[in-house]
C-alpha cells in the first residue's frame, strides 16, 4: 500500500485488514490478501523472526498450495520422505499427488519464504508491536498496539488473529475456546555436542524417546516419561530438567550438550467455537490448539490461511456474495475438528504407558490393509478434504483439483498448479471446441478480475481427462464441472462474488 494511500491521524494508520501475528500462518494470509488486492498490515510482537524451527514438516497438500503460488523454486531442494507415522506407528504416506509424503523444512525457513513473498506483494509487516486493545464498531475495528515508536492504532474493516494458542485477539474479542488443557507433555530441544542413537518414536520401559541428528551435528531430542503429568509453565523448561528426564527414560547422559533452544508442548486440544465473530476472525493456532504431532498443526494453519485469504479479499472489496465469508468457518472448523480428533488419538497411542501396547499392535495389523493405510495417510496429508460446494454429484466437486499436465490451445505446456499462481480462480475449458471456449469466456467476463479462463488439453491422462470444463477456486478446490451441462455462472457468483456489473454491497462484515 503506497504511503499516500494511508490515512494518518497522529498515531493512527488505516488499512483494510489487520493481521495479528507474523508467523507462517499470518504471513501466508497476508500474501493471499495482497494477491486478492486487499491492503493489509501485519502486527507482530517479536522484534525479529524467531530462529527456533519448532515445526519442520510440510505435508502433501501444503506443498501443492505452495506450488500453486510459485513458491517451490524459492524453497529449493528439500528432503522428502513417504515414511510417516500415526501415533508413532509407521505409516506409508504414498498417495496420488504431486508431492506425496512429508517434506522437511525448518520453520524459520518456511517463515522466511512466506515473509519475502508477502513483503514482495506489498504487505506492511510491522515487528515489535504488542497488541493491547481491540474495539469493534459497526463499520470498522481499531487495533491498539505499542511499538518501537510508541502507541499505534490501526483502523481496518476487520482483524484476523494469527497469534497462536494464547491469542491476544481471541482473548480481547471474548471468543470461546472450549476443550482440554494438556495433561501430558513432551520436552524437546535442539542440542549440539551430544552423541545419542537416532530414535524414531522409541517406546522404552520408562517413556518415549525421539532423536534425530542433522547434517550440522545438532540433534533434536524429544522425551516423555510415562505417567508424568504436564507441568504448568510460564517459561520454557531448563536443560537440566530435560537431561534428567532423558536419563531416566534412556539411561543416557546428555547434560554436557549445549541446547540451542528448548521448549515443552503437551496434548492440549482446544478449538474456537467460532472462527468469525463479525469483523474479528481467527486462523491457525489462534483458532485451534493441538499437540504438534507430525507437523499437522502448522499445515492445518497454513491451509486455513489459503482458504480465508481470497474470500476476505473479495469481501473487503465489497463484492462478496451472501455467505462467502461464512463458508470459511463452515469449511475449516469441520476440518479442524477432524484433525484434532485424529491428533488426540495419536497422543493416546504415543504418550500412554504399556497398557496401550495391545491397541498399538491391533492398529499395526490394520495398517497392513491398503484401504486403511490410504485413509489415514489422506487425513494426515490433507488430501482427503471435500467441501460442500453446492449442487452436483461429480466426484471432483469440493475436492482439490488434481495435479495435471496441460497444453494450452496455443501449444504451451503448463499445469493446473501453474495456472493458479496469480491467486485468481480458474475456469478451465478442456473441450477442444472453440465455440465452447468463447461461450465460457463470455460467461466469466463480469468476473475477469477474479477468474482466469484458459483453454487447454490434458496431456497426462489424469482425472480431468473426462471433463468438458472445470471451475477451480483460488485455493485450488473444484466448485463446478461441465459434466452436467450447466453454466458456471451460479458457481462464479457464489464463490467469486458479485460480477463487476452489479452494485457493490457492504462487505458482509458487520
Amino acid at each position: 500500500m503506497a504511503e499516500d494511500q494511508r490515512t494518518r491521524a497522529g498515531s493512527r494508520v488505516d488499512t483494510q485488514v489487520v493481521v495479528v501475528g507474523a508467523g507462517p500462518v499470518g504471513l501466508m494470509l497476508a500474501a493471499e490478501l495482497r494477491l486478492g488486492g486487499a491492503d493489509v498490515i501485519v502486527l507482530e510482537q517479536l522484534p525479529a523472526p524467531t530462529s527456533e524451527s519448532r515445526a519442520s514438516t510440510l505435508h502433501a497438500r501444503t506443498m501443492e498450495l505452495f506450488d500453486s503460488r510459485g513458491l517451490l523454486d524459492a524453497l529449493g531442494t528439500v528432503p522428502g520422505d513417504v515414511r510417516g507415522h500415526f501415533g508413532g506407528i509407521p505409516l506409508d504416506l504414498t498417495l496420488p499427488a504431486s508431492h506425496p509424503g512429508q517434506w522437511k523444512v525448518p520453520q524459520d525457513r518456511t517463515e522466511a519464504l512466506l515473509g519475502a513473498w508477502a513483503g514482495g506483494l506489498g504487505a506492511d509487516v510491522r515487528r515489535g508491536h504488542e497488541v493491547t486493545a481491540l474495539t469493534v464498531t459497526e463499520d470498522h475495528v481499531d487495533v491498539e498496539a505499542v511499538g518501537p515508536a510508541g502507541p499505534l492504532t490501526v483502523r481496518a474493516l476487520c482483524v484476523v488473529g494469527c497469534d497462536g494458542e494464547h491469542s491476544t485477539v481471541r482473548r480481547l474479542a471474548g471468543l470461546d475456546f472450549p476443550g482440554a488443557d494438556a495433561a501430558r507433555e513432551l520436552i524437546r530441544a535442539d542440542v549440539a555436542g551430544i552423541e545419542v542413537p537416532d530414535r524414531r518414536f522409541e517406546r522404552l520401559d520408562a517413556g518415549l524417546a525421539i532423536a534425530a541428528r542433522r547434517g550440522d551435528g545438532v540433534t533434536r531430542i524429544m522425551v516423555h516419561e510415562f505417567g508424568r503429568a504436564a507441568v504448568p509453565r510460564t517459561a520454557p523448561p531448563d536443560f537440566a530438567e530435560l537431561a534428567t528426564i532423558w536419563k531416566r527414560v534412556t539411561g543416557e547422559d546428555v547434560s554436557g550438550g549445549t541446547p540451542l533452544w528448548i521448549n515443552a508442548f503437551g496434548d492440549v486440544s482446544r478449538q474456537a467455537a467460532r472462527y468469525r465473530d463479525g469483523r474479528v476472525l481467527l486462523a491457525g493456532d489462534a483458532a485451534h490448539a493441538q499437540m504438534p504431532i507430525g507437523g499437522q498443526a502448522l499445515n492445518l494453519g497454513l491451509q486455513d490461511a489459503a482458504n480465508l485469504g481470497w474470500k476476505l479479499a473479495v469481501q473487503v472489496a465489497r463484492k462478496g456474495s451472501e455467505g462467502l465469508l461464512d463458508s470459511y468457518y463452515a469449511e475449516r472448523h469441520a476440518v479442524g475438528e477432524r484433525v484434532l480428533s485424529g491428533i488426540r488419538a495419536q497422543a493416546l497411542l504415543l504418550l500412554s504407558g504399556p497398557e496401550v501396547n495391545p491397541l498399538r499392535a491391533v492398529l499395526g495389523e490394520l495398517l497392513r490393509s491398503d484401504d486403511t493405510r490410504r485413509h489415514l495417510a489422506a487425513t494426515i496429508s490433507g488430501l482427503d478434504i471435500r467441501y460442500d460446494v453446492g449442487p452436483g454429484d461429480h466426484p471432483l466437486l469440493g475436492r482439490r483439483v488434481p495435479s495435471s499436465a496441460l497444453e494450452t490451445a496455443d501449444g504451451w505446456p503448463t499445469s493446473t498448479a501453474e495456472l493458479l499462481r496469480g491467486g485468481r480462480g480458474l475456469l478451465l475449458d478442456l473441450s477442444g471446441d472453440g465455440g465452447r471456449t468463447s461461450e465460457l469466456d463470455a460467461v466469466a467476463a463480469p468476473w475477469r478480475d477474479r477468474v482466469r479462463t484458459v483453454a487447454a488439453a490434458v496431456t497426462d491422462c489424469g482425472p480431468l481427462s473426462d471433463l468438458d470444463a472445470v471451475l477451480v477456486r483460488p485455493d485450488g478446490y473444484v466448485v463446478w464441472t461441465g459434466s452436467d451441462g450447466t453454466s458456471p455462472e451460479a458457481a462464479l457468483h457464489r464463490w467469486l462474488g458479485l460480477p463487476n456489473n452489479e452494485h457493490p454491497i457492504s462487505g458482509g462484515l458487520s
